[in-house]
């Protein structure tokens, strides 16, 4: 029992709690978001499957920049890796052995067919030629002697002073000697042409190599005894080689105008071409530097090798240059492009309006009220940022060329100029990314590389 005397009084009552206010407040705050969610979802539209939702379903017609689709005529290129060849590569090898006198040509520097390019000492052969044509008179003497004693036994013979076989045998010795003569004339020709063959000269006009012999070294057939020292501090293990390692040229000569290019393309894509070699028609070819940005050469399709490899399942061929800016060096890498054919009258539309789906390829078109539909096309040949449209669309057609990621059927959109499209966080400005519906890049299509 509690003790109320007045010594001990009884307990003062607590006030009640104020927070049940802020409480109640909440719990209005979250029933109206609750709400206000669910109302937004169930009006929401549900995203088709080529596409879906974007901004625009809360914020307005979505900003997107349009090409028109036009007919043009397309180009089909076929692109490989070439390599540059000379029209002629010739080494230039002493055809006589002796002592190299003298090298005439500046390395590096363009020579003419005929040009004289080295010297081989001179004076052993001027004597074998003296030898030679001093043999050959001696003959020529002994033959007239010969024919002088054949007339006069024929003579006696008439006469039936001496025997029929002392003219027979004299006969004889007059045919025997005018062989002799005809070896000494040969032999003769022969020591004139040794000597012809010490001055070195280009059999073919083009560009010469760097010098790989010097003077005062013993040259042969079999090549030189000694080489040059700039050759052989620049290419141990080259062409350049001494004694112990082989022929060494006196010089090389590579015709680059015109020059040729070497390179393969697969089976399936070379029967067009051979067609055309066939009916004597030659295929355009361009040769690209190694970064495919800048065109060096423009000439046409020569020839194609009579087999296909079986270890690589393509075709050798060959095209020619004229090469009048020297823009091909040999041995030189360039990117090939030859023309297979042309598409005339192609609908075509930017690449990058085209995207891709699961049910294959497809444009948005763009019409008179603004809003967007969904065309399923066939795609073919691909050229400079163009794709040509086989069906699905007709030329004059609005499609739109960025921002196909966020559309949907029957969206409004808002054609703006391409610099003002605003781009997607993280893609690189300037470079639209072509994509499907799952937002992957878009793979390239497999048709020919297109010229720039």
């Amino acid at each position: 029992m509690t003790d109320r005397s007045p010594g001990n009084p009884a307990p003062t009552p607590r006030a009640p709690s104020r927070r049940w206010p802020w409480l109640l407040a909440l719990l209005l705050v979250l029933v109206a978001i609750a709400w206000w969610w669910q109302r937004g979802r169930g009006a929401r539209p549900a995203a088709p499957a080529g596409g879906r939702p974007g901004a625009m379903a809360m914020f307005g017609p979505a900003a997107v920049t349009a090409a028109v689709a036009k007919q043009q005529t397309l180009p089909v290129w076929l692109g490989a890796l070439g390599t540059v060849t000379p029209h002629v590569l010739a080494s230039v090898m002493p055809r006589v052995s002796g002592l190299l006198q003298s090298v005439d040509f500046h390395q590096g520097q363009p020579v003419r067919a005929g040009q004289l390019l080295a010297t081989i000492d001179p004076r052993p052969f001027r004597i074998a030629v003296e030898q030679a044509q001093a043999q050959r008179e001696q003959t020529a003497a002994q033959l007239a002697g010969a024919r002088g004693d054949l007339r006069r036994y024929e003579t006696l013979l008439q006469q039936q002073a001496i025997s029929a076989q002392q003219v027979a045998d004299q006969r004889a010795t007059v045919a025997q000697l005018k062989a002799q003569l005809d070896a000494n004339g040969a032999a003769l020709d022969n020591a004139r042409l040794q000597l012809e063959w010490t001055r070195i000269t280009a059999p073919v006009s083009g560009i010469a190599g760097l010098r790989q012999v010097d003077p005062g070294n013993m040259v042969g057939p079999g090549g030189a005894v000694g080489v040059s020292s700039t050759t052989a501090s620049t290419s141990a293990s080259g062409s350049a080689q001494g004694a112990a390692g082989g022929a060494t040229p006196i010089a090389t000569i590579a015709q680059v105008q015109p020059i040729e290019v070497t390179f393969a393309l697969p089976q399936a894509q070379v029967s067009p071409l051979l067609r055309q070699l066939a009916a004597g028609k030659h295929a355009v070819v361009q040769a690209w530097d190694a970064s495919d940005s800048r065109m060096l050469a423009q000439g046409r399709l020569l020839a194609a090798d009579n087999q296909i490899s079986s270890s690589t399942g393509t075709l050798a061929l060959r095209a020619r240059f004229g090469n009048n800016s020297l823009s091909l060096y040999p041995n030189e890498f360039v990117n090939v492009r030859v023309l297979e054919r042309s598409v005339a009258d192609a609908v075509v539309v930017p690449s990058t309006a085209v995207g891709v789906g699961a049910d294959g390829d497809y444009v948005y078109v763009i019409d008179a009220a603004g809003k967007v539909a969904m065309r399923r096309v066939v795609t073919g040949v691909v050229w400079q940022g163009l794709t040509q449209v086989v069906s699905g669309i007709e030329p004059g057609a609005r499609v739109v060329t960025a921002g196909l990621d966020h559309l949907r059927e029957g969206a409004r959109v808002r054609v703006v100029p391409a610099a003002s499209q605003p781009r997607a966080a993280g893609s690189p400005a300037g470079k639209a990314d072509k994509a499907d519906v799952s937002g992957q890049r878009r793979a390239p299509a497999p048709v020919a590389r297109a010229a720039r």
